[in-house]
């Protein structure tokens, strides 16, 4: 009833778990584990094998990953749909983790947006990543990869808690970056994850150098290769070496700033993480005591957005966040959901003043506010 993940299948186990286990079989950089099948969801007493299994592997921290049949498909992400955790340790605490992720069928952010999926959870090594990231493959091989790195865990990229350096490597190897200030990091402590302040020197030290992203880059198109299309891959370095976490089809493309568009001197400017333009009424939501405020139409401000904001951006008609970078949690369901993002914008929950009209451009990455003419900023009648 436990399958090692270099013999998962996406029909048994779920897209996620199918693609390592075909990059595994491949000889490709894959934490090693193995995976709860769908049917394991039908028949919990599989929970008592894994302290076998867990013995095999020596007893390591463990990544507990959720793979619906649903999740990292062709047609849809799921992202941040169901939950996964890091840092476990022991018999118990990965029980607990593995029927955490098959009740996250049953979470809001899931019920209402699913078409009666089954879960697979996949149970791998855990890796303390000195750095990590994100890449999307290009959809077209004369196009550039993209790549975000940080400090740290992946979650500071994934989920947009911190705006990532950002490396464009051409087909010929050519590398340009923009190296950003990374503030924090997230680490193992134990079977705790910590987030702490990266110290002033390291903050725009670049998190990898352009030889890495070559590296990734080629990397990147084995994998695509393999799995047969752009893909979204998540990644990590530790002492020096490359490791494939995670890979699934890229899902909507990322924003290309026309040459024709121009930035106001009175705009915000961030990072383009969505295409298009929406004109609506700004609702800062610093956190989910805040959702209930959020009504159809409304743009989100907030500071980050992780798989818990996933409800609100089904009904918003734009985001703008204050970090996170063009691959992490927020944009790829904003594209998902075709509403314009821009991300990275510095202060934007103090600088955007709830309850007034703006416009955010997610292809230009700009987001414009209302002028001083139009008095105290209150909500414009008759206006979404």
């Amino acid at each position: 009833m436990i399958v090692p993940l270099a013999e998962a299948t996406a029909d048994t186990c779920g897209g996620k778990a199918g693609a390592l286990g075909t990059l595994l079989r491949a000889g490709l950089p894959v934490p090693d584990g193995f995976v709860l099948p769908f049917a394991a969801y039908l028949d919990a007493t599989v929970l008592t094998e894994l302290g076998g299994v867990l013995d095999e592997l020596g007893d390591p921290p463990v990544a507990v990953r959720s793979s619906a049949s649903n999740e990292d498909t062709a047609q849809a992400s799921a992202a941040g749909q169901y939950d996964s955790f890091l840092a476990v340790r022991g018999i118990d605490a990965v029980a607990d983790a593995v029927r955490a992720c098959w009740a996250s069928l049953l979470s809001p952010r899931a019920v209402g947006h699913r078409a009666d999926p089954v879960m697979a959870v996949i149970v791998q090594r855990h890796l303390d990543a000195e750095a990590s990231g994100v890449m999307f493959t290009p959809a077209n091989p004369d196009d550039t990869t993209e790549i975000e790195a940080s400090w740290g865990l992946g979650p500071s990229v994934v989920g947009g808690t911190v705006t990532p350096d950002a490396y464009r490597v051409s087909k010929d190897g050519s590398t340009t970056h923009t190296i950003a200030d990374k503030q924090t990091r997230l680490d193992r402590y134990g079977t705790r994850l910590v987030v702490r302040d990266v110290p002033e020197h390291a903050r725009r030290q670049p998190a990898i150098d352009d030889a890495t992203a070559t590296r990734l880059a080629e990397l990147g198109r084995e994998i695509a290769a393999l799995l047969g299309g752009p893909q979204d891959i998540e990644w990590a370095i530790v002492d020096g070496r490359v490791w494939v976490l995670q890979a699934r089809p890229v899902t909507a493309a990322l924003p290309r700033p026309s040459a024709l568009s121009t930035t106001s001197p009175a705009a915000l400017t961030g990072t383009p993480g969505s295409h298009g333009t929406a004109t609506g009424t700004a609702r800062v939501v610093r956190g989910p005591a805040d959702f209930a405020r959020v009504r159809p139409g409304d743009i989100l401000v907030c500071p980050f957005t992780d798989p818990a904001w996933t409800p609100l951006l089904r009904v918003v008609s734009g985001v703008v966040t204050e970090t996170g970078g063009v691959l992490s949690h927020a944009a790829i369901v904003a594209r998902e959901h075709a509403i314009p993002a821009v991300l990275g914008v510095p202060d934007a929950t103090s600088r955007l003043r709830d309850n007034t009209v703006i416009t955010v451009d997610g292809t230009a990455g700009t987001v414009m506010t209302p002028s001083r003419s139009e008095g105290d900023g209150s909500r414009v009648p008759g206006h979404r």
